[in-house]
Formats: structure tokens, C-alpha cells, sequence
């Protein structure tokens, strides 16, 4: 293999500020030989390896046809008009490449023409917004939503104009010629490197039956990159889930049609009716359970710090209540499907409908049958809308099943997949027992670029006033260094009280997740350049900051999922019936990876400098927290606060 990643290579020559990195061209290595083999390859890369070209320079060269997918939309994004654009000119590559997002990200036509014509049922704003759509609609060359100036992606009018694999009519749809899925689908069919993303992926896999068939072409090679979100991700596609969202769209789908095109057939408003009203009954009694029969008031605000609830769902469907609800809701949908059954070839879209009702309630009847093993039976919901699910425990087989039917490389990277330096724990859950594997140490500095700070005189966990006691240690670091400080949370509670209590005593800037949106934040974190940030899971990662501007990372506590998280509980009863060890087999490892993605968030660049203080004091009291320790970057460690801070301003000559 020509060796591009050398000082003198082609991308030193092709790209301003290319570093040669010794474990990007190891990495690179593994790849172009995982390609040629047809092999499957596991590697861990740690921040700043470069692992994005890693991977894309081989693929490119390989002339195969690749499939590229991330974890997230953001990075799918990046990776498409950032990443990719550099590679194919510095190789000169003349192959064409395609984004392809889910259904969701892509505006649906018959859904526009239908809304259109019912517009007297929407509000104010939302007619406004319609017609803005509209206006776009007439200009847009690919439909994705998200380049829709003058309506914000988070608008509620979007998914009204959006398809779902349950509402799609196929090829059945008036506007099939015209649908910008099935433009982006066949862009990507004549594609040679696909991007995609995990959630469609899998959505994928398990979706061969639609009326669509495969959205995403076949390829000789598969690349998942922030590979460690893959398992979770993949029990969840493979389960089964109803929620109070597919049946409230159902009902106003068949209002919609009544309104629309068959006007004369009253039956079909009544039961839309019946079906709405039993959705909200049976909504009403699983929040009531959750909350001991008390009555609660719906918040001001829907979503805003929206706190919902996960339950077993074995438990759940024992209680009277909630029995008597659920009968009433399948007699809603019999009575749903009679009705449509009058109609049927009047319309395609209620045609649609009495399928997806038939759906439901096969759907409804699999999820009340408990008693099978290997899954984990399990219920959320706010005060706005419910879950009901079914998870298989392990994904381990049908992935095994996927690989080979597919034949190919499969590769998966990340920054953070090794538990204490092994990638079992991983591989495992997918079953990648034949996988070549590759862990690869971060090219920073840890030793002279960061210090590693568990403090002294800590509260125990789950101590009452914890949040005072963590603020009075922490205040003086995040005073010395001018905030420039992310606080990651293990609890939504946790986070709203020291963000109450930073706010009295700080005079600097302090943010909190979920005051307004994840890019917004950001933006005035950087900004201002001397803020706190104050956040739970969704800042734990893919989140890169550069700079100065971020130089301290504190967490809490160490990340354990609750024990009380009816998928967590249902791996750990099934691992201890398996003979195994839950806490060192599920939760341990899980925790592992967490943190080490909380920790990535300080340290992005070769020039960056900063501390790390993690406040829990069974990192060096229990024997476990040697596994977290060995499994973070080689940081030097103290328990003094005052050595951080030495630390920190030494850096401010920078």
C-alpha cells in the first residue's frame, strides 16, 4: 500500500497542517488489509488518532462500494461535507458520493397536498408555517428538511409533513415519481460511498418487508464509526414497540381522509374518536400508576426538562386499571378496523390505515404476552405520551446472522470501546467472536497535558445536600479558572441543583442543558468564553471543543446506569442466570465506557491543556475503580484541589 499517511505522503502534500500520526497509519493499515481480506475488524482509536481519514482514505482507494455510518446526524453531516470533500480531492477520487438520512429528515408530498387541504385544522402559527413550507417546497431540489430557512427543524409542523415506514404509502402514493425519499434512495443506489447513520441502519435491517424494501444499497464495505452506541442501539430496532404517538397519528391519518377524500362515511370521525379517547385514557392510568394514583397537573411546558418515567411493563399490565384501559383500546381498534374495512379501495391512504391498525393490534397482543424469555418487558411515560416495549437482552445472534448473509468488511471504530484494555465486552455483544481487533492509544500528551483530580473530603454518592457539599469544593477551581468548565451530570436532579446553586454564588456565566437547544448552548459556551455549562447525558459526547475555552471537565459521579433501568435490570437477571457476574459483566463495563467518553470532552487538540476531577470516592476506595482508572488516558493524579489549580493558571501564559 502506497503509504499516504507519511510526512511526505499525499495527504502532508494535500492538506494544510497534516500531522503524520504513527496510530492513524497503523490504523489505516488494518483497514486497507480488513478490505482486501473481507474481514471484520474492531478498533478502538483514542481522540486525536484521526480516525475519520483512517478509515476513509483505504475505503476510497478500494474502489468497493462503502457504506459509511455514525452515530449521529451532526457527525453524518460533518463527515459528508467536511471530511469526505478533503479525502476525495487529496486522492483525486472521482466516485460518487451520497448522504442518505431516515424518512423523517425529508419532507413527504402527499403529506403537504393532504394538510393542505384540511389546513382549518391546524392553529394560527402552524397555517403560517405550512405556507412557509409550501413556498420552500416549490424551490427545494432534495426535500431534506433541514435546509428549510424559514422553518426551524424542531418545528411541530414537521412531523405532519414527514412520512413514517407506518404511514408511507409506497408505490401506491400519487407522488411517487416526485418523493425525495425515494430520490435520495436511488442517488445513494448509484452511489459508491454512502453515509448514513446507526438509527437508520438498523431501522433498515429490520425493515425489509415495507412496501420500500431496502433504503440502503448493499455494499462489500461497512464502516460504523462511534461503533460503542451499535449494541444498545441494535437491541432496541430488534425489539418491538407501540407508543401513544403511532396510535394519536393513526387516528387523525383517518380523520384527515374523512375530511379530504371520503366525505360521505361519518363512521370513520367516530371511531378516529374512540380510538383518541382510549389512547388518552390508557395514557392517563400508566401516568397515574407511576406516580401512586396521585393526580398530577400537566407541566406549563411540554418537553422542557420533561422528566419521564421507565417501568416494567410485566408489572404494569398486572394492575386492574391498566387491564381494563388496554381492552378498551383493543375494542377501539376492532371497532377502527370494521369501519375501515367499509372503505376499502376508496382510498389509499385509509387502505393504509386498516393495515397499520391490524399491525397495532397483532402488536398489542405480542407485547401483553409476558411470560417469553430473553427479553426485557418495559414501559416510559410523561405526562404526554407513553412507550410500551419489548428488547431482546442480546443482539449477539442476528448480528452474527447479518455479517453473514452480507458478506463484506464489517469494521467498527471509536474512541472508546476497551474495558480495562480489552474489547471483549464489545465484541461480545455482537457476536464479533472472529473479528481482528486493534486498540490504538491516543497520540496526546496526558501526561504533561492534563492532571487527574478525585478531591479529598468528598460526600458519599446518594448523600442528602450533596449538590451544596460538591459546590463549595468545586467553586474555587471553576472561580480560578474563569469558569471555561463543563459539569457533566449523572442526573437530571443533580444538575438543576447545582445549577441553582452556581447561579447565587458565581458571577460568571452559567448555562444548563435543556434552557434552549445543544447547538445554541455550545455556541454561547464558546462565546462567552469563561461559562460553566452544566449538562446530563447528551454533553457526555460528540461534543468537541477546541481551546482554551474548555479546560476543566467535572463529573459528578461515576456513571452507573440505575439499577432501577428496567433494560439494565432485565441484562443483569438474565447475565446471573447465565452464571455470570452482573455487576462485573454488565454494569461495571457499560460505566466504563461512559465515563471514558465524559473524560474525552476535555482533551480535542495537541495543544490543549486541562483538568479532569471526577467526585466520587470509590474511583480509589473500591477495588473496581482500578478498571476505570486503567481504562482512562495516563493523566498524573492528585487528591488536591489546590495542585489543580496550580495547574490550571501555570496554562494561562498559553
Amino acid at each position: 500500500m502506497i503509504d499516504d499517511f507519511a510526512e511526505n505522503g499525499l495527504l502532508a502534500s494535500a492538506i494544510d497542517g497534516f500531522v503524520a500520526r504513527e496510530p492513524q497509519r497503523q490504523m489505516a493499515s488494518k483497514v486497507a488489509n480488513a478490505i482486501t481480506q473481507q474481514q471484520s475488524l474492531v478498533v478502538e482509536a483514542g481522540t486525536g488518532t484521526g480516525k475519520t481519514f483512517a478509515y476513509l482514505v483505504p475505503a476510497l482507494r478500494s474502489d468497493k462500494k462503502v457504506i459509511i455510518s455514525t452515530g449521529s446526524k451532526n457527525l453524518q453531516d460533518q463527515l459528508y461535507s467536511k471530511d469526505l470533500p478533503i479525502i476525495k480531492k487529496a486522492l483525486n477520487y472521482t466516485g460518487k458520493v451520497a448522504l442518505l438520512k431516515g424518512r423523517s429528515n425529508y419532507l413527504c408530498l402527499d403529506k403537504l397536498s393532504h394538510q393542505y387541504a384540511a389546513a382549518g385544522d391546524l392553529d394560527k402559527t402552524q397555517r403560517v408555517d405550512l405556507a412557509r413550507v409550501k413556498q420552500w417546497s416549490i424551490k427545494t431540489k432534495d426535500g431534506d428538511i433541514s435546509k428549510c430557512a424559514t422553518v426551524a427543524e424542531d418545528n411541530t409542523v414537521w412531523p405532519l409533513l414527514t412520512s413514517t415506514n407506518d404511514n408511507c404509502l409506497g408505490n401506491e402514493c400519487p407522488h411517487y415519481n416526485d418523493c425525495y425519499v425515494v430520490k435520495a434512495r436511488r442517488k445513494a443506489l448509484g452511489s459508491d460511498v454512502v453515509v448514513v447513520n446507526h438509527h437508520l441502519f438498523l431501522a433498515d435491517v429490520v425493515v425489509k418487508d415495507t412496501g420500500f424494501g431496502e433504503l440502503i444499497p448493499q455494499a462489500d464495505v461497512m464502516i460504523f464509526d462511534e461503533a460503542h452506541q451499535l449494541p444498545d442501539l441494535a437491541c432496541h430496532y430488534f425489539g418491538e414497540q407501540l407508543t401513544s404517538r403511532q396510535l394519536f397519528d393513526l387516528a387523525k391519518e383517518i380523520i384527515l381522509c374523512y375530511r379530504t377524500e371520503v366525505k360521505d362515511m361519518s363512521q370513520l370521525q367516530q371511531c378516529a374518536d374512540k380510538l383518541q379517547k382510549s389512547v388518552q385514557d390508557l395514557r392517563l392510568v400508566i401516568h397515574d400508576q407511576n406516580n401512586n394514583g396521585t393526580h398530577h397537573t400537566a407541566p406549563t411546558q411540554p418537553g422542557k426538562n420533561q422528566k419521564s418515567n421507565k417501568g416494567n411493563l410485566r408489572y404494569l399490565l398486572n394492575q386492574p386499571k391498566v387491564k381494563e384501559e388496554l381492552s378498551y383500546l383493543f375494542e377501539a381498534l376492532i371497532f377502527c378496523q370494521e369501519v375501515l374495512k367499509l372503505a376499502e379501495g376508496r382510498s389509499s391512504a385509509l387502505d393504509n390505515c386498516l393495515e397499520r391498525v391490524v399491525q397495532y393490534q397483532n402488536l398489542l397482543k405480542k407485547l401483553t404476552e409476558t411470560q417469553i424469555t430473553g427479553f426485557s418487558y418495559w414501559y416510559e411515560c410523561s405526562y404526554y405520551n407513553f412507550t410500551l416495549a419489548l428488547t431482546p437482552l442480546s443482539v449477539a445472534d442476528k448480528f452474527t446472522e447479518l455479517l453473514t448473509q452480507r458478506k463484506g468488511s464489517w469494521i467498527f471504530t471509536s474512541a472508546t470501546l476497551s474495558v480495562d484494555n480489552q474489547l471483549a465486552y464489545f465484541t461480545r455483544r455482537l457476536g464479533l467472536s472472529q473479528a481482528e481487533s486493534l486498540i490504538l492509544e491516543s497520540p496526546f500528551d496526558y501526561l504533561h497535558q492534563t492532571m487527574l483530580c478525585v478531591p479529598r473530603y468528598l460526600p458519599s454518592p446518594n448523600e442528602q445536600g450533596n449538590a451544596e457539599k460538591l459546590s463549595k469544593i468545586l467553586l474555587p477551581v471553576i472561580e480560578a479558572n474563569q469558569g471555561r468548565c463543563f459539569f457533566l451530570c449523572t442526573s437530571h436532579a443533580m444538575m438543576n441543583a447545582l445549577a441553582k446553586i452556581f447561579r447565587e454564588q458565581l458571577l460568571l456565566p452559567v448555562l444548563v442543558q435543556g434552557e434552549t437547544s445543544k447547538v445554541k448552548l455550545l455556541e454561547q459556551f464558546i462565546t462567552a468564553g469563561n461559562a460553566l455549562l452544566i449538562a446530563t447525558s447528551s454533553f457526555w459526547e460528540g461534543i468537541d471543543v477546541r481551546g482554551d475555552t474548555l479546560s476543566c471537565v467535572i463529573i459528578d459521579k461515576l456513571p452507573f446506569t440505575s439499577p432501577d433501568d428496567p433494560l439494565i435490570k432485565a441484562r443483569m437477571e438474565d447475565c446471573q442466570m447465565q452464571g455470570g457476574d452482573a455487576f462485573n459483566d454488565v454494569q461495571l463495563p457499560e460505566a466504563v465506557i461512559t465515563l471514558k467518553q465524559g473524560v474525552g470532552r476535555l482533551i480535542r487538540h495537541h495543544d490543549d491543556r486541562g483538568a479532569i476531577i471526577i467526585c466520587d470516592n470509590r474511583l480509589v476506595m473500591r477495588p473496581y475503580g482500578a478498571t476505570f482508572i486503567n481504562s482512562l488516558p495516563p493523566s498524573p493524579r492528585t487528591r488536591s484541589i489546590d495542585k489543580v489549580i496550580d495547574f490550571l493558571l501555570s496554562n494561562t501564559h498559553h
